[in-house]
């Protein structure tokens, strides 16, 4: 706890907020790779502060620098007036790097538990906000990170370099996939052409799964979006990829009311042959980092034997798919 607090302290100070003001250091659960933590202050106000394992730690290619990555995100969510945190202070310094932002208001999707009667609306809320941070757009294609390289000049460079690099992660973790690693890559291959009618790099926030979307209660009113957190795995590409997360193991063409939210603020979700073709590529890349992540993370038996069952099934339909729109 001791250097919870200190670290805590200094990263205040460089950031020109009290240090002495520090009455809490709470971590707070979730991530899977940043050390997480809130911070609350004499004032009332609350940070919270991201910290990212020691190099020495296994991770994947595309987890390099991705508190650079949330920063951007913050940035963008800000430039649509959307509900999430705000970066306070970065950390430059490579040997202590670190992320401190605001606190957003009220708790977890999967926490709050939003009656049958709050859903709906809550649902076309996400959408209106879903398309507004779709509107914000970037300088190329890719991980804002660098972790990849350099941004491309086209959607099909970047999401080649992306699924690449995962498939590359499997190869060296050994990671169990139902299909062989060069057969996999095959597959993504045959069907990079229907990236091409990408032409505008947007925002993708690509982890939009309920955990990450906070619900907060006002004393007085409906239930309403408090913020959307956890944007380190941000990148510029396809807006219909964050479709997959909002949809996680599913079908975000069954949720009417996001939908709905994501029509009345000009967002455009069209499902021709070509969007299905780059929807099941999404689909695919993001499970295959569900399950090359469960070897490095070393989640243990039970965790890995869930993957397995829930999953590798949807990556294999996804893959399925592909060949069968192809």
């Amino acid at each position: 706890m001791g250097d919870s607090w200190e670290r805590a302290r200094r990263v205040l100070a460089g950031a020109g907020l009290p240090p002495d003001a520090l009455t809490g250091v709470r971590p707070l659960s979730g991530g899977t790779y940043n050390t997480v933590e809130e911070l609350s202050l004499a004032d009332g106000g609350r940070y919270v502060l991201k910290v990212p394992p020691a190099p020495s730690v296994p991770g994947l290619r595309h987890e390099r620098r991705l508190l650079v990555s949330e920063a951007d995100f913050c940035a963008g969510a800000a430039e649509a007036g959307v509900p999430a945190p705000r970066a306070v202070s970065v950390g430059g310094d490579t040997s202590a790097p670190y992320l401190l932002m605001t606190a957003c208001p009220g708790e977890p999707w999967t926490e709050a538990e939003p009656a049958d009667g709050e859903r709906a609306g809550l649902r076309t809320e996400l959408g209106r906000q879903v398309a507004r941070l779709h509107r914000v757009t970037g300088p190329g294609f890719g991980y804002p990170s660098g972790a990849l390289g350099p941004l491309a000049p086209d959607w099909r460079t970047a999401f080649t370099a992306m699924t690449d690099a995962v498939l590359a992660d499997a190869r060296d973790y050994g990671a169990r996939l139902p299909r062989p690693v060069d057969e996999v890559a095959a597959v993504l291959r045959a069907a990079a052409g229907a990236l091409d009618e990408v032409t505008v790099p947007a925002l993708v926030h690509f982890d939009l799964w309920p955990g990450n979307i906070l619900v907060e209660r006002p004393a007085a009113g409906e239930a309403r979006i408090g913020g959307l957190v956890d944007g380190e795995r941000m990148f510029w590409g396809d807006p219909l990829a964050d479709f997959v997360s909002l949809a996680l193991l599913g079908d975000i063409r069954t949720d009417r009311a996001f939908l709905a939210g994501y029509g009345e603020a000009g967002g455009r979700a069209v499902f021709d042959t070509a969007a299905r073709v780059r929807l099941a590529l999404y689909r695919a890349y993001l499970y295959l980092i569900m399950i090359t992540e469960t070897v490095p993370r070393a989640v243990g038996d039970e965790h890995e034997r869930r993957v397995q069952e829930t999953v590798a099934p949807e990556l294999t339909a996804a893959l399925d798919e592909i060949g069968d729109l192809g």
